[in-house]
């Protein structure tokens, strides 16, 4: 198992790996990517029970499903970096035929990918499908899923949220990347949440807070927190609060890289404010 600073040195790497992937094809989305970039480190280095290989049917292991497909940037490379697939494949991202589209799809085969994302709203009705197979095949394994704030101002998700309490799935974890920022604005300027905290709780849910989702440390804690509560009759929300564009200082606190990549310059002072690793692909 890994030890902090190794994880936190593969922090800094997916971040480089996130910003020369949507630089080299101009296109896809940083802001959120960056700021996910511990926690996806997090579970799949330290939190997840992963097994050996890759199938889809995914018995005898934990399972994790990306709701907000938007930033597979952040996704492949931790896939990559975790042995799923070469690492030098994160060159053909969103290029044609490749296997690293824009949004994760499935019919590519590519390792790690269960379900195909990016129409927001769908992935904790998706985790919650998969928590209850595990519960009828006795299998004790967890499944995971992160989703957007934005994103849960769409119905299905209450649909979703509302069947997993009142059928006991405590079997799952559902990541909220609570920063504040969708494609348009801030989330209180197009659609305020209020007090997302309240809304899991009446719906029957326990809700743990992860206060800085960019503190490697935190969310470490916060997952495993999450993990304790397994078992106990009641879904688990994790209020994981970041920030969008964290580590690259000028695309901190805004909406505005939610889908922007950087040009040459800002490609350079970004990366300088992330210094090389574990190397680059």
């Amino acid at each position: 198992m890994p030890n902090i600073t190794e994880l936190e040195n593969l922090v800094i790497q997916v971040r480089r790996d996130i910003l020369r992937q949507v630089h080299k094809v101009n296109s896809g989305h940083p802001g959120g990517s960056l700021g996910c970039a511990e926690f996806f480190v997090a579970l799949f280095q330290e939190i997840m029970r992963r097994k050996d290989g890759f199938d889809m049917d995914g018995h005898g292991e934990d399972l994790f499903f990306l709701s907000n497909g938007h930033i597979s940037p952040v996704f492949y490379s931790v896939l990559a970096r975790s042995g799923y697939f070469p690492v030098d494949e994160l060159n053909t991202f969103r290029l044609l035929n490749s296997r690293l589209q824009g949004h994760p799809t499935t019919h590519e085969g590519l390792p790690g990918i269960r379900v195909a994302s990016g129409s927001l709203g769908q992935g904790i009705s998706v985790a919650v499908g998969a928590a209850l197979a595990k519960k009828l095949n006795q299998d004790d394994h967890l499944v995971y899923t992160l989703c957007g704030d934005g994103e849960l101002q769409e119905g299905q998700n209450w649909e979703a949220i509302m069947y997993a309490a009142s059928n006991q799935v405590d079997n799952l974890i559902v990541t909220v990347d609570y920063n504040g920022q969708q494609i348009d604005g801030s989330l209180d300027q197009v659609l305020s949440l209020g007090n997302l905290a309240a809304k899991f709780e009446a719906f029957g849910w326990l809700v743990i807070d992860i206060n800085n989702g960019n503190d490697l440390n935190s969310v470490i804690s916060g997952l495993k927190s999450a993990q304790e509560h397994t078992g106990k009759g009641k879904p688990i929300c994790l209020l994981m609060h970041t920030v969008m564009g964290h580590g690259v200082d000028f695309m901190m606190h805004t909406h505005a890289w939610h889908g922007k990549a950087p040009n040459d310059e800002q490609l350079a002072l970004a990366l300088s404010q992330n210094p090389e690793t574990l190397g680059d692909y």
